[in-house]
């Protein structure tokens, strides 16, 4: 048995299940990392950049995408335990552009057909995506409400919208909300919203709040919305499965990339590049009831509140995601939790996030585990890799 309660020839199985996918170009190249009872292992495989077949490499930078938004959590529940604001106090005061909201009459019906929504919104609308607007899981185009926010630019993940945060916020403004606040989960704007929030409680750009409460506590050096010149050469490329099922296309190089500036809209929602690393401090700090090592980052029952579902079977059924979603999850403050044994890596204890470019997160507290998978691969859905990522990471503890 191998230290942290695994079975060597298990990982050695595990490494071998990843090898095979960038052996048949799923992917350029991943990164796994398994925290558990005090030992680390870091397995990369592949390469950065298909084109000069860099290696991989354990200090590779990577877009996290949505994995932001578990960290955008975390720094609205530091000013929440500092009496800043509460979870359920009316957000209008920060954010008056977004006071007074209309409620669309109907999801399919025009923009100036509303009725007004029933309350203000709160800081909790936000964490648990019941703020009545977000990501709609039909086709481009189909509704109004659609057009008129992808006129806006809204959403984006190459990388942030372009919009200053006051200006994102005005133009947000703009727009009815989809539903009533607190009644559906619809996913991503409410982090983004969260960023802008918490720079103005906090009296100073979102990107420093992040720095100086998250990661220069918990040692996170390469976390950051954009990646400085000097740490270019770390960078992994993207890439995207071709539509017609041929080779990865390219979609940002690395070393010629969109995020080598900083943007000029930090988002709460997608906007971070960080190391395999440095998320598991993340992780680790989560797992350990807000503590790592010495620096305590939130008290514990801050993050007991984050890890209660928040979202009732009601808003369950009522609020479409990726088939069989809800089945045996739910959400917190900030990102999903586990509630039902599924299968042999899906279990209560389990919570964490996953990113668009590829990247997964879980921390187990039942098993006292982080496990993180990093690859650059475009997909909107889940992907075999990450399954078995999963199920070979829970396959090789022995113990």
């Amino acid at each position: 048995m191998a230290h942290g309660g695994f079975s060597k020839a298990r990982l050695a199985r595990m490494h071998q299940v990843m090898a095979a996918h960038v052996e048949r170009g799923t992917v350029a190249g991943a990164i796994t990392l398994l925290s558990r009872r005090g030992e680390t292992l870091v397995d990369a495989i592949g390469v950065q950049d298909l084109t000069r077949q860099d290696p991989m490499r354990r200090d590779s930078i990577f877009r996290i995408a949505s994995m932001t938004k578990p960290i955008t959590a975390v720094a609205a529940m530091i000013l929440v335990e500092e009496c800043r604001i509460t979870l359920d106090e009316p957000l209008d005061s920060f954010l008056p552009e977004l006071a007074n909201r209309r409620v669309l009459k109907s999801i399919d019906g025009p923009l100036d057909a509303t009725v007004p929504a029933n309350r203000p919104l709160t800081l909790r609308d936000l964490l648990t995506f019941r703020m009545g607007m977000g990501m709609l899981m039909s086709p481009p185009g189909v509704f109004p409400i659609q057009k008129a926010m992808d006129e806006l630019v809204l959403m984006s993940l190459m990388p942030s919208p372009p919009h200053t945060p006051d200006e994102w916020l005005r133009r947000l403004g703009t727009l009815p909300l989809l539903h009533q606040p607190g009644q559906r989960w619809m996913y991503h704007t409410g982090s983004d919203v969260l960023g802008v929030l918490i720079a103005r409680i906090a009296e100073q750009p979102f990107e420093n709040f992040l720095k100086e409460r998250i990661f220069d506590p918990l040692g996170m050096r390469d976390t950051a919305f954009f990646v400085p010149a000097p740490k270019l050469g770390r960078f992994v490329s993207c890439y995207a499965p071709s539509p017609t099922g041929g080779a990865l296309e390219l979609i940002d190089d690395g070393q010629n990339s969109k995020w080598s500036r900083p943007p000029a809209f930090p988002a709460g929602g997608a906007g971070l590049v960080s190391t395999i690393d440095d998320y598991c401090a993340f992780g680790r700090m989560l797992l350990g009831k807000g503590k790592l090592g010495s620096e305590r980052i939130l008290a514990r029952p801050s993050v007991a509140a984050m890890l209660t579902d928040q979202i009732t079977p009601e808003q369950k059924a009522n609020s479409p995601f990726a088939p069989g979603f809800w089945d045996c999850r739910g959400w917190g403050l900030g990102l999903s939790v586990i509630t039902d044994r599924a299968n042999t890596a899906v279990g209560p204890g389990q919570f964490g996030w996953s990113g668009a470019f590829g990247t997964d997160w879980v921390s187990d507290d039942a098993e006292d585990l982080v496990a993180i998978m990093m690859i650059q691969r475009y997909t909107m859905g889940p992907v075999r890799i990450h399954e078995d990522f999963r199920t070979s990471a829970y396959q090789s503890i022995d113990d």
